[in-house]
């Protein structure tokens, strides 16, 4: 078969339904379950966290459904940007809104890409331990190592992506089974006397606990920011979303089931490296070295999915003419955006110096305020907007259901944040502001001109 020419300065469409689904999959499963129950289990006080967990995979189910009807809807690159400019108005707006995505996602890709690094150094600790300043230096290696594998062409980017997952749900796999064949539900259920007494406490708690599941689920959008580069869009991007989170929450509740109910939670929820504690326990310090190694190719394939995701956001808006030209450079032979990948990947590897729960708060309640609330809005105004039945699009079941849980979740998430996570959000949000209008004024662009 004759392979299609791809045009100067065209992205190359190269990722098949496997890729779409690895490149979610390897974005979800980085480190973050694996080192992020113990902190579950003490915002709940118990095993009650798999509470959080649940809601965590419901919310993550309704907003997928809300990323996958925007994705058939508008396969582009750089996905949300293009969603929130038609939704809100191209004209009008929509400019500021798709503004303020592009102007975050300069702060929540490194900061994304950096909390898989950093978990992936703190977890290489369980096989060898090292200094604070040791495993900040191999985080930003990680970084500067991922720039490296993805400076080529998406095909073999792809291919490798497939391969790396399947590691990754076999490593997941076998958590499961060598938890079901030593599950004690006295352990699993131990909840501590009031666990469900509806307190304030609780209700924080519970936000506490389902914005680290939501950190932990999250990923099944990166194919959205692939969309320029992915065969038969319509049809693959709403099935790589949904089938990742359907998959990976499955692994995840399962996990944590495993887990709690072969480790009393009272030690669990102190644990730096719970899963190896686990396999220790379970088969012997053969298997906790083994897990700890599968675990670090797991959080080093999501750092890797991650960069791979948000190096074409700055580029597409670029392209458009919205962004700064320098970032709608691609290689000339290889399709890919060159500058764009190497800003992501940089920044990133200067946020490897922050911990990894400032990493992840921040980014939680910054992508929240900026990008997820604003997305189940934009669907619901797209949907007035183009009332015909296209067969070629995915139209969400239950509609406005999903949408509709998706911005009460992430609302409540955002209420039960620390708020010195959400006055960073908002300044940094007033910012954005700031540039476009400044920029706006520069270029004689709306409000400043009649469109």
């Amino acid at each position: 078969m004759t392979q299609t020419a791809i045009k100067p300065g065209q992205l190359e469409r190269g990722i098949g339904l496997p890729g779409a689904i690895a490149t979610n999959i390897l974005n979800m499963v980085g480190v973050g379950p694996f080192l992020t129950i113990p902190l579950a289990l003490v915002a709940m006080g118990g095993p009650q966290a798999m509470v959080g967990w649940v809601l965590g995979a419901l919310l993550a189910l309704c907003d997928g459904m809300v990323w996958a009807e925007l994705g058939s809807r508008f396969p582009r690159s750089g996905g949300p940007y293009h969603y929130l400019l038609e939704a809100f108005g191209p004209l009008r707006y929509g400019r500021v809104i798709a503004f303020l995505f592009l102007w975050q996602s300069l702060l929540i890709g490194p900061l994304s890409i950096a909390s898989g690094a950093v978990g992936f150094a703190e977890y290489a600790g369980v096989l060898h331990p090292a200094s604070s300043m040791q495993m900040k230096l191999l985080a930003m290696l990680l970084c500067v190592a991922n720039i490296a594998l993805l400076y080529r062409s998406i095909r073999s980017v792809s291919a490798l992506s497939v391969v790396v997952m399947v590691a990754v749900l076999a490593t997941c796999g076998w958590i499961v089974v060598s938890g079901a064949f030593h599950f004690h539900p006295a352990l699993a259920f131990s909840f501590p006397s009031g666990a469900f007494r509806p307190t304030r406490a609780f209700w924080t708690g519970l936000g506490a606990a389902t914005l680290i599941a939501t950190y932990d689920y999250g990923g099944y959008n990166n194919v959205c920011l692939l969309g320029g580069e992915v065969r038969n869009p319509r049809t693959n991007i709403p099935r790589a979303v949904i089938v990742s989170i359907l998959v990976v929450a499955a692994l995840y509740l399962a996990m944590n089931v495993s887990i709690l109910g072969s480790l009393p939670w009272q030690s669990a929820q102190h644990s730096k490296a719970i899963v190896a504690d686990f396999m220790q326990a379970v088969h012997g310090s053969w298997a906790a070295k083994t897990v700890s190694i599968l675990i670090l190719v797991a959080s080093w394939g999501s750092a890797f999915a991650i960069l791979l995701g948000y190096s074409r956001v700055p580029y597409t808006a670029a392209e458009d003419g919205t962004f700064l030209r320098v970032f709608a450079r691609l290689h000339p032979t290889k399709h890919f955006p060159t500058v764009s990948l190497l800003f992501m990947g940089i920044a990133s590897a200067v946020l490897c110096l922050v911990s990894l729960a400032e990493l992840i708060s921040a980014l939680i309640v910054i992508q929240t305020l900026l990008q997820f609330m604003g997305q189940c809005v934009a669907v619901i105004l797209l949907r007035r907007k183009d009332r015909s039945a296209n067969p070629e699009l995915f139209r969400m079941p239950l509609y406005p259901l999903p949408a509709v849980i998706a911005l009460l979740g992430w609302a409540y998430i955002v209420a039960t944040s620390q708020i010195r996570h959400i006055v960073i959000a908002l300044t940094f949000g007033l910012l954005g502001v700031v540039v476009f209008l400044f920029r706006a004024r520069n270029q004689q662009e709306w409000p400043f001109a009649q469109l």
